[in-house]
């Protein structure tokens, strides 16, 4: 059957562009601000750990594997990350590890071990992006699948243009990052984008909040699943993977590949942990 464009309603919207207002004068929430950077440090870790559930709770976590910083609003230098070897559904507040940009362990909870490729990768990110608040790591099933195709996401869907041009492919691998100079690679690689598909290994997403960072990461995860899929039904004669054109992707990136975008995205996920929790991870 060949598809049918009424060519009067492509003129209409072609006119007249809706553009949502995410402003509070739109009536869109808007993060919190603080005067006292001790308080928006405890807010803000109080959100990191919610990440961690929100990660556990979508089977994002594997094992001690995978990582999620923070990067502290007191000392900018210095970032918090989790415990290794707390599991990703019970990590609180008070478990999180502070570490400076050597590696020292500056606060801590009941354990103070950090995972060596979490301060290595996630400390060039910080190093190299002053612009970045949070970054995410984990090996989750289908991003580690799809990225030992060492292929890039293709842009066949309206939610994968939210990574248009601002996702990277990190083609190589060198083992388990416990030194050398693959952090400060890697960071080079994801350069000033979002996200970045780290061959054979998983995904990187980067953002000016946490919430940006984890809404990414969730929604990559998502489409790395629908283009394996995809793919696979392209076994089927005569199909192909249907691209979207580069001035429509350019257009749907502009509303849905921008932070503000992402951090109200975001709000439901956090909204339903807090409610599941009752914000045990506060503690």
């Amino acid at each position: 059957m060949t598809p049918t464009v009424n060519p009067d309603r492509a003129a209409a919207l072609e006119e007249k562009k809706f553009r949502y207002d995410f402003s509070e004068k739109g009536g869109f929430p808007q993060p919190l601000k603080f005067d006292d950077k001790y308080k928006e440090r405890e807010y803000l870790k109080g959100r990191l750990a919610a990440a961690f559930r929100i990660f556990a709770k979508y089977g994002l976590n594997e094992g001690v594997a995978g990582h999620i910083t923070l990067r502290d609003p007191v000392e900018p230098d210095t970032f918090w990350v989790n415990p290794l070897g707390v599991s990703w559904p019970l990590i609180k507040r008070s478990d999180l590890v502070r570490l400076d940009d050597t590696g020292k362990v500056l606060d801590h909870g009941d354990v103070k071990l950090v995972n060596q490729s979490a301060f290595l990768i996630h400390a060039a990110v910080h190093r190299a992006r002053p612009d970045v608040i949070c970054a995410a790591h984990a090996h989750s099933f289908y991003a580690r699948t799809f990225s030992g195709l060492g292929l890039p996401l293709a842009f066949i869907s309206q939610d994968a243009c939210t990574f248009y041009n601002d996702i990277a492919l990190y083609d190589q691998f060198d083992g388990i990052v416990l030194g050398g100079t693959e952090g400060d690679a890697i960071a080079e690689a994801i350069g000033t984008k979002k996200a970045a598909i780290l061959r054979n290994h998983g995904l990187l997403t980067a953002g000016a909040s946490i919430e940006a960072a984890v809404y990414w990461f969730v929604t990559l995860e998502s489409l790395c699943h629908s283009q394996l899929i995809a793919m696979a039904a392209c076994a089927h004669p005569g199909t192909t993977l249907k691209e979207v054109g580069h001035a429509e992707a350019m257009e749907t990136f502009e509303t849905l590949g921008q932070h503000v975008t992402a951090w109200f995205s975001a709000k439901p996920l956090f909204d339903l942990i807090a409610h599941e929790t009752k914000e045990d991870y506060l503690q």
